[in-house]
This record gives structure tokens, C-alpha cells and sequence, in this order.
């Protein structure tokens, strides 16, 4: 396989992951105004993501990074046109971060619930952001013949563009309700079962229209049969965490989620191939695996590195959720308090 389309399923691979692990991170974050009825409640929410949050976003980092350097016209056309969507992305994710090392220095109601705020619009601006980016991506943009983005922000506001950030909206935080039911006791864990349960039908309807126009619109993709079936394997996977969810199977419901997240990304690069930016206004503005990639040279070094460093990493972020495998009592955050006081 040439190099180039090698990386093309490298990026993908990146992207899903960082989807699956820190979309449920932003799931976490968004739940906090629905589940935390008081402070100990909201400290075992944000506890449940405490050991693992900063891991889940360096895979965006990475995924960026490996963007850069395989598909240096891609990364240039796409950071230079979606500038400010990302640029509210990257500060919607500094403010959250911050909040995560911040809330807990001060003993103050008021401190503590304008951090609480920030986690939550921190978590919502990227879960719905990210869906309207990748679906601009491969639905095409505006490129003139030197592939410059000539659109505006509105351009990417269009009716297909805002469904697939409602889409990644609603199943981020469905995700995230599943993870927290799965790694807390008591009210919250009650709590959030019966909120997947409502939360699950909305998102049900957004996913299956949003997919539905993918596929309509992928309808002469070369790999078009791909995005047919990981379409389905998404709907069904999300049809039967949301039947696990109300039979209380937290476990069940979490991984079906991780599937749904992983066909749903998978099928948005089955029918961007083999573009990486479709252009709407001449087939010859398109950006493809092929005119928007590296020397083989330097693809040659990636790959090795790659090879030998994506298995470590994979293997270190499995160790730490194995660790950090057992729930977020709330006797335990009680019994933390006391001890602060």
C-alpha cells in the first residue's frame, strides 16, 4: 500500500480514538448541571475522569501532530479555513482544563460553580464544533485552485454541517452519562441511567439522520459499500447501548457506545476517500490523499516511529484504566472532605 493512503487510515485511526476517549470526557462534563445536585455529587462526577482526562486529550495533539507532517496541505488549508472553530476549540479546552486543576483550591460555593460552568461549556463548544468541522470536511468546502478555503464561518453553519454537531452533541453526552453510571454508586449512578434513558432517544433520531444524509451523499464514493455498513453497525451498536442502558448493563451500554462512536467516525473517512478536502467548486480544487501528502521520505520515518511508539502508548493508556478501573464511591469523597476540613 502506498504510504500516503496508509497514513490517510493512521490520521483516521487517531481521530477515532481521540473521539471514543475524550468524548466521554465531554459527556462527563456536560452532565454536571443535570446530576450534580450538590458539591460531593459534583466531585464524583469530575472524579470519574480526574486520572484519565489529560491522557484522552493528548490524542488530539498526536492526531494534529501526524496531520502536520503526512498531509501538510490538508493541515495548512484546514487550520488556515477553520480557523476560529478552532481556535474556540482550543480555548473551550484550556478553559476546562484549567477548571479540572482550579475548583478544588478554593473552599467556595460561588468559586466552585464558575469553574463547574467552564467545565460544562468547555466540554459542550468542542463536542458540537468538532461534528460541524468534520462534517464540512466531508461534505466539501469552498477551495479555489490553490486550495485556500474561501468561505466564511457561516459557510460552515449549513443545515448538514449543524446536524453533525448536534449529532456529536447528543452522543458525547450520552457517552459520557454511560461512563459515569459506570463508574459511580448511589444518586449519580441512579441518576444518570435515567437521563441516558431520554437523552438516548434524541440521539438516536439526530444519528440516524445525520447518517442517513451521509450515505446519500457518499452515494458515489469508491468506497461507498463501507460507509453503508459501518453506518448500520453505528446505528445498531447505539440501538443496543441505549436497550443495555435501560436493562442495567453499564458496562454493555459504554462499549456499544465506544462502537457507535467508532463505526460513525470510521464511515465519515470511508466516504471522504480518497479526498481529504472535497471542494465545491471545481473537482480540480479538491484536496486528495495524493496531491495533499508528504515525501515518501519523510512518511517512511513516521512510520517506523509509528511502529515502534504507537504500541507503547496504547499499551501505557490500558495500564492507566486498568488502575483506575474501580468505581468513584461517594463515601469516598465524603470521607475526602472530612479529612480537609
Amino acid at each position: 500500500m502506498d504510504l500516503a493512503y496508509l497514513w490517510f487510515w493512521i490520521v483516521a485511526f487517531l481521530f477515532v480514538g481521540y473521539f471514543v476517549l475524550d468524548g466521554f470526557d465531554f459527556g462527563v462534563g456536560m452532565s454536571i448541571p443535570f446530576l450534580g445536585k450538590d458539591d460531593i455529587a459534583r466531585r464524583q462526577i469530575i472524579n470519574t475522569i480526574g486520572p484519565v482526562w489529560d491522557l484522552n486529550e493528548t490524542w488530539v495533539i498526536v492526531a494534529g501532530a501526524a496531520l502536520f507532517a503526512s498531509f501538510p496541505e490538508w493541515y495548512a488549508t484546514l487550520f488556515s479555513g477553520f480557523y476560529l472553530p478552532l481556535l474556540v476549540i482550543l480555548l473551550a479546552l484550556i478553559a476546562r482544563g484549567v477548571s479540572f486543576e482550579y475548583r478544588h483550591q478554593r473552599d467556595s460555593a460561588t468559586w466552585k460553580r464558575s469553574f463547574d460552568r467552564m467545565i460544562f461549556f468547555g466540554s459542550a463548544l468542542p463536542a458540537f464544533l468538532w461534528g460541524v468541522a468534520f462534517a464540512n470536511i466531508v461534505q466539501g468546502v469552498p477551495l479555489d485552485a490553490d486550495h485556500e478555503y474561501v468561505g466564511t464561518v457561516l459557510t460552515l453553519l449549513n443545515p448538514y454541517g449543524i446536524l453533525g454537531g448536534l449529532t456529536t452533541l447528543t452522543l458525547f453526552f450520552l457517552h459520557g452519562l454511560y461512563f459515569v453510571a459506570l463508574k459511580t454508586d448511589g444518586q449519580v449512578r441512579t441518576d444518570a441511567r435515567r437521563l441516558a434513558g431520554r437523552a438516548g432517544l434524541v440521539t438516536i433520531a439526530l444519528a440516524a439522520l445525520f447518517l442517513a444524509w451521509t450515505v446519500a451523499n457518499a452515494a458515489d464514493a469508491p468506497l461507498f459499500l463501507g460507509v453503508v455498513g459501518l453506518s448500520a453497525m453505528a446505528a445498531l451498536a447505539l440501538i443496543g447501548s441505549w436497550v443495555a442502558n435501560s436493562r442495567d448493563r453499564e458496562g454493555t451500554a459504554f462499549a456499544l457506545g465506544a462502537v457507535t462512536i467508532v463505526a460513525a467516525v470510521a464511515a465519515l473517512f470511508f466516504a471522504l476517500f480518497p479526498y481529504v478536502m472535497p471542494s465545491t467548486l471545481a473537482e480540480g480544487s479538491s484536496l486528495t490523499i495524493e496531491n495533499a501528502s508528504s515525501t515518501d521520505y519523510t512518511l517512511t520515518i513516521m512510520s517506523w516511529a509509528a511502529l515502534i511508539f504507537l504500541p507503547l502508548i496504547l499499551a501505557y493508556q490500558g495500564w492507566t484504566y486498568w488502575v483506575f478501573r474501580k468505581r468513584v464511591t461517594r463515601a469516598r469523597i465524603e470521607k475526602a472532605a472530612l479529612v480537609a476540613h
